[in-house]
């Protein structure tokens, strides 16, 4: 990277390397640590930035095991704990912190396909458990304060004396309208709302986007005063891994009941381009 020119590099610490059962109070992994220490100052002595991504698909499993993972709100508290146990140990040379990698892509993969861990969704979809219609909202939200929590705490405990900066890294496609008509014009908005929106709106002005409170309605959970105000700004950067385009086509919804998903929600095909 050195011979190259590269001057920053982006990694990503596993929660569960660190602390193997989830929480500071069952015990920090030191090999862990160590591990980590040598990357940044190895990263350091060549004069390349580290910026460091806290979560990156992989919350342990001894927490999804204790009460579901990001299906409780428990993950909040116990995320907010290792992101400061990281800024402590790290922060005097880490400067750039990604607080999550394509948080979005997971609560879809993970909660409204099951393609990726834990692999739930509803029955349709083959997997052991879930519900493709209420558990991808339900898990966004607990990653969204998650989010929000980290951030406090780096900006009331660390920020002022470390100088550093810290954001997320959403993941989302561009979309083109399928045909040439008002609808099709419209579902593109929708699906971006639904993609890229659904994180970065809250982020940036509290709530989700309108077109998902509306289409939604109350399987999409609500934030409190006080946790739309801790999350309205809370990012000092925006990271945006962009892959692909789509076309949008408008559909009606179809599904009913137990049929639902986050894929219905949208009103929309998705379709790659020829």
């Amino acid at each position: 990277m050195k011979r190259v020119g590269l001057d920053t590099f982006r990694l990503s610490f596993s929660w569960s390397r660190i602390l193997p059962k989830g929480k500071v109070s069952r015990g920090v992994n030191p090999l862990g640590v160590k591990f980590y220490n040598n990357v940044i100052n190895e990263l350091l002595h060549n004069g390349i930035k580290p910026l460091v991504t806290l979560l990156h698909y992989d919350p342990p499993q001894s927490l999804y095991d204790e009460y579901g993972g990001f299906l409780s709100s428990k993950i909040v508290d116990d995320f907010a704990e290792y992101a400061d146990f990281c800024f402590k140990t790290f922060g005097d040379r880490v400067k750039y912190w990604i607080t999550m990698n394509e948080p979005n892509g997971l609560a879809i993969n993970g909660y409204n396909f099951g393609s990726f861990a834990p692999g739930r969704c509803s029955p349709l979809g083959n997997c052991p458990g879930g519900n493709s219609a209420v558990e991808p909202y339900v898990a966004a939200h607990n990653m969204i304060l998650s989010h929000g929590a980290a951030v406090k705490v780096y900006k009331d405990k660390y920020q002022a004396i470390q100088k550093g900066k810290i954001g997320i890294t959403i993941v989302s496609h561009w979309f083109l309208p399928k045909f040439n008509t008002t609808a099709d014009r419209i579902a593109v908005s929708r699906a971006l709302d639904f993609m890229f929106g659904w994180f970065a709106r809250p982020i940036t002005f509290g709530d989700y986007p309108d077109s998902m409170r509306s289409l939604v309605g109350n399987r999409l959970p609500k934030f409190t005063k006080e946790q739309s105000a801790m999350l309205k700004g809370s990012l000092d950067f925006l990271g945006l891994n962009y892959y692909t385009a789509n076309y949008a086509e408008s559909i009606p919804l179809t599904a009913t009941g137990a049929n639902l998903s986050y894929t219905d929600d949208r009103r929309l095909r998705k379709m790659e381009f020829p």
